[in-house]
């Protein structure tokens, strides 16, 4: 049966969720706070990565958390602050970091990803997208033997798993980056992953669903969700009313403030990033992480992009210039012929990730409202994601056996 849908989101999540949507009849709307090409979508470092196996909430990071909130250019920055929801939050995720959480979240994060790998060459093969996509692999480079000892443990881990990983020396990075001067000592190389050109994706897929006749509502904040009987029963914003037999709620990191009006209290902070673009030539070939400064290196189409840092402050769109001029030292100390110039830094950009606590995204419907599907909460994985998800929603409204089983995905999880 055919169904209207309304999409709250515009970012990588709500357009995946909008395309399987459409593709399997339904009339979709799509409705946003922004113009849609800003954001966490548009700013990420592209990559598709079946690597990242390990939840946010992993052994030792709440210790990490607390020893760098005292340096404002570490890598993850929780600023402490007396607000209700983010305390909970604090507190679920310290209960998550444990060994028996990680292994049990591994093989969900995996197939996620993996599913999404899949959807992404699909897409791009089925509608003819042209969108930068490659399968090239993605290097973790190490400076310290402690950091490179944590990385092949993580490896480890990955190859229990069926992926493609192995250990590289230097000997081996020359090869595999001939144009590239790297001070570093060795790392581990991911063949599994892949990297694209998020803004090339995201308009092309715009561009599709309105030949398709998807709706597209953007710069319209929603103010309200009518409820009645565990039902949806309208959506409000400023200028107009809107009603569907469906809802899907995939608003990113504002999703919790707007799952509070159906009674669905979702744990989750906003988790600030940056990127940092250079058009000049860099001779870098591969993708890769930069393991001590946490910061990601991508080859898109026409520039190199450096993103990282995760900065858990709230919902707002200030740029610290710490945290960007640690993520442009860092590139010049793994890369010390590469040089971010200040007209670069300042045209930095920001984007707001949602985060749960335990590392895992909400896929699924929640028990408190029967015509509301959540999808949000994928933390950094959100492109990594983000045609399995899109995917795994369209199953659910179409009602339909999904791909993936959801158990460790659910929003009704507790903590």
């Amino acid at each position: 049966m055919n169904k209207s849908v309304i999409v709250i989101g515009g970012g990588i999540i709500g357009l995946c969720s909008s395309y399987y949507l459409q593709k399997e009849g339904h009339q979709v709307t799509i409705i946003d706070q922004s113009n849609m090409d800003v954001g966490a979508s548009y700013v990420n470092a592209g990559f598709v990565s079946p690597s990242h196996i390990i939840p946010l909430s992993a052994p030792g990071v709440m210790k990490k958390g607390l020893k760098w909130m005292f340096n404002p250019a570490s890598p993850l920055y929780i600023k402490p602050r007396l607000d209700p929801d983010f305390l909970k939050w604090t507190y679920a995720f310290n209960k998550s970091c444990t060994a028996d959480h990680v292994k049990k979240a591994i093989p969900s994060i995996k197939d996620l990803t993996l599913l999404s790998q899949e959807l992404y060459n699909d897409i791009k093969a089925n509608e003819h997208f042209t969108f930068q996509y490659k399968k090239e692999g993605l290097l973790m480079l190490c400076q310290t033997q402690k950091a490179l000892e944590e990385e092949m443990e993580n490896a480890e881990m990955a190859i229990n798993e069926g992926l493609d990983v192995q250990e590289v020396t230097l000997e081996d990075l020359k090869q595999l980056e001939p144009n590239v001067n790297l001070n570093v000592i060795g790392g581990t190389y991911y063949r599994s992953d892949s990297h694209s050109t998020p803004s090339e994706f995201m308009t092309e897929m715009k561009t599709y669903l309105k030949s398709k006749g998807v709706v597209f509502h953007p710069n319209e904040k929603v103010e309200d969700l009518e409820l009645k009987d565990r039902k949806i029963t309208a959506l409000i914003t400023k200028n107009q009313k809107l009603k569907a037999d469906e809802f899907v709620l995939a608003a990113g990191s504002w999703s919790a403030l707007l799952s509070k009006k159906v009674g669905i209290h979702l744990l989750l902070q906003a988790g600030k990033g940056y990127r940092i673009n250079t058009t000049k030539p860099t001779g870098i070939k591969l993708p890769a992480i930069l393991m001590e400064s946490k910061v990601a290196v991508t080859p898109m189409n026409g520039f190199t992009r450096f993103a990282g840092t995760m900065e858990i402050g709230g919902i707002n769109d200030k740029i610290n210039k710490t945290r960007v001029n640690a993520i442009a030292n860092a590139v010049t100390k793994y890369y010390p012929e590469i040089a971010l110039s200040e007209i670069e830094k300042d045209d930095v950009a920001s984007g707001l990730r949602p985060v749960s606590p335990d590392g895992l995204a909400y896929i699924g419907r929640s028990s408190k409202c029967s015509n509301l599907t959540i999808a949000t909460g994928h933390a950094m994985l959100g492109w990594s994601m983000g045609t399995g998800t899109g995917k795994l929603v369209s199953e659910l409204i179409s009602e339909k056996s999904p791909s993936l089983n959801l158990d460790m995905f659910n929003p009704d999880r507790r903590f």
